[in-house]
């Protein structure tokens, strides 16, 4: 991680706004694991306001794509990564920031973006503190809790 000389300031508004943030809402779909999960636009909207209110603002730079061809069992193979710097900037000058990449699911322009979007959302959440609600598991605990009281219920009576 990188930083200003001090972070005060910024550190006292994320503090504020941490203190008023609710969660990201899971409002997307991955077919593929049946789940939902909160997309990029649910993590903005969690915090956008607040972040504004409070003189943060977050800029996110694409670096980078480093492509590598691998030859493993005389079969060559095209691996490409990407880097996103996330800066979290107060109005008084302050600022952390934090490089992370990850590798591209396809060399082009669909797996870049796709990268690109996964790590905006995933590094806009972590700096800012953004979670996600938890639905699934609440849901899972009241149902439980339900059916637990129930059988509290019946061996008491």
């Amino acid at each position: 991680m990188n930083q200003s000389e001090s972070i005060a300031k910024l550190a006292t508004a994320l503090s504020i706004v941490q203190g008023k943030l609710s969660h990201a809402k899971k409002d997307s779909a991955n077919p593929f694991f049946k789940s939902k999960y909160a997309d990029l636009e649910s993590v903005w909207d969690a915090c956008r306001d607040l972040l504004a209110a409070n003189g943060l603002s977050v800029i996110q730079l694409p670096g980078e794509t480093i492509v590598n061809t691998v030859v493993a069992n005389e079969r060559e193979t095209v691996i490409a990564e990407m880097s996103l710097t996330t800066i979290l900037a107060h109005s008084s000058g302050e600022w952390i920031s934090q490089q992370m990449s990850l590798p591209m699911s396809k060399v082009d322009a669909q797996g870049a973006g796709s990268a690109l979007t996964y790590m905006r959302r995933y590094a806009l959440a972590a700096v800012v503190g953004v979670v996600q609600a938890d639905d699934d598991a609440n849901a899972a605990v009241v149902s439980k809790s339900s059916s637990a009281m129930k059988t509290i219920a019946k061996d008491i009576l």
